[in-house]
């Protein structure tokens, strides 16, 4: 059997089991028995990501966490990573990047997102996020349905290219995020203050204010919606044994 059918078959598998299970209890269950020591959080650290990292912590501290440093984050986000970080005692933040010589050579002047976003993502997140993940079968995101655009319809669970994707929290409605962020007080992100309801990278990233779309001021102007790291699977499968 291939990898990418038994990822799928895995995944639908999970999707039964785990139906109708509560936030907590799906990703206890994710972390310490369907993925032990092979699942990663992939984390913007953005305006809503200490809520995912906060409810995981409650299980385990020590989950590797993947942080897409692009070299055009708001230094508030990098700021706000730490701060993160320091707040929930996350022993595992890793932060990752395009190598000096790939943006030397494909983006020497670091205009790419100028003219060509796609290409810009793919050399500073999509690229280097398959390189991280190929000891991982899982990876894990904050996504959340609400969000609109292409998240509308997404499942909590999917097999991308080998690899399973985990979205826990993908049906929480804005009301939820809110009521947990007070619950648990946790830090909010500098830029919400200043109209940021979604935040990338700083060149390709404005406030949104009150749109309904929290993700409006990301790619402005562009129809473009997503980055493409969700849709990323692994350069090179590997198969291993089901836990």
């Amino acid at each position: 059997m291939d990898l990418d059918l038994q990822t799928r078959q895995r995944a639908a598998a999970l999707g039964r089991q785990y139906q109708g299970a509560g936030t907590e209890e799906f990703l206890r269950a994710v972390i310490e028995d369907e993925f032990p020591g092979r699942v990663a959080i992939v984390s913007s650290f953005g305006t809503e990501s200490a809520l995912l990292l906060a409810l995981a912590a409650r299980v385990s501290r020590d989950i590797p966490i993947i942080f897409l440093d692009t070299g055009h984050h708001f230094p508030e986000t990098l700021a706000y990573r730490d701060l993160v970080q320091r707040r929930l005692g996350l022993t595992d933040v890793r932060t990752i990047g395009a190598s000096n010589r790939d943006r030397a050579d494909r983006d020497p002047d670091a205009v790419l997102w100028q003219f060509d976003t796609d290409a810009c993502c793919s050399l500073r997140k999509i690229e280097p996020l398959q390189a991280a993940i190929s000891n991982f079968d899982a990876l894990i995101s904050g996504r959340k349905s609400s969000h609109g655009a292409l998240r509308r319809f997404m499942p909590r669970i999917e097999a991308v290219d080998g690899l399973i994707k985990l979205d826990p929290i993908a049906d929480w409605s804005p009301e939820q995020v809110e009521e947990a962020f007070e619950a648990l007080d946790l830090p909010r992100h500098p830029l919400i203050a200043h109209g940021y309801r979604s935040v990338g990278c700083q060149p390709c990233t404005a406030p949104a204010g009150d749109a309904q779309d929290p993700r409006a001021g990301r790619w402005a102007g562009q129809a473009k919606t997503e980055c493409g790291i969700h849709r990323a699977g692994r350069q090179v499968p590997a198969l291993h044994a089901a836990s």
